[in-house]
């Protein structure tokens, strides 16, 4: 399916980088030439309380902000947003668009049978990555499950390309950046973890490349299309 616009809705929790997943693939997108807005989402700035982010991409000018409600994917970056309901949104794929895609980072299924029937009548597929494995495998942290649900959402609709995610990544972490609040002190640690710059954005692309090419292989293999684009006229 070739929609003008793709939004994408991410769930999880304080500390985790939802907040800086959606601005990169903001960028991303800007880059490749199309029009794209993040924002988030969340109550008190603290580890583990529930936060989401919102990143609208598309191939005309877009206005609207604020709480995404009607989304095309929902990224899960948190079991807990599932298992214990830290989601604003209950159940955590309220609002999911028909045909959408639900993408969890987890190594085992949580979702209840009732779950997944309703996501079924909705034809919403389900992929299942083991982000922060991932992320702990390649980037030696689970800072990094941030850049796996990156690559995976990239990976599955083709939103942003590879090249325009690495010269985002090096927009964000390469140069001096202005955050706020908790996204700068998350950036500040992610940092600290590694010597140099060059290895965090050596280390973060090769993680969101790692996701990227799991996602795409699952999406060719089950059929699942998702794409932003002019639709083909009837």
């Amino acid at each position: 399916m070739i929609k003008k616009r793709l939004n994408i809705r991410m769930s999880g929790l304080g500390g985790q980088g939802a907040v800086t997943a959606a601005h990169v693939l903001a960028m991303a997108a800007n880059r490749d030439g199309k029009f794209a807005i993040s924002n988030p989402f969340f109550g008190a700035e603290k580890r583990m309380a529930p936060a989401e982010s919102y990143c609208r991409i598309g191939v005309e000018r877009i206005y609207d902000r604020g709480e995404l409600v009607f989304p095309d994917v929902i990224e899960v970056f948190h079991p807990q947003v599932i298992t214990m309901g830290k989601s604003y949104t209950m159940p955590f794929y309220s609002g999911i668009k028909e045909n959408g895609v639900v993408i969890i980072n987890s190594d085992v299924p949580l979702l209840s049978e009732e779950d997944i029937q309703r996501l079924k009548d909705l034809n919403v597929a389900v992929f299942y990555i083991k982000g922060t494995q991932i992320a702990l495998e390649i980037a030696g942290t689970e800072l990094s499950t941030n850049m796996t649900m990156i690559g995976s959402v990239a990976g599955i609709t083709r939103c942003v390309t590879l090249e325009a995610l690495d010269g985002a990544l090096q927009e964000r972490f390469g140069k001096k950046f202005v955050a706020s609040g908790g996204t700068a002190s998350l950036d500040e640690a992610i940092k600290k973890k590694f010597a140099k710059k060059e290895m965090l954005l050596q280390k973060n692309l090769a993680t969101v490349k790692r996701a990227y090419e799991l996602a795409a292989e699952w999406a060719d293999k089950n059929n699942v299309e998702l794409r932003v684009g002019f639709p083909v006229a009837a």
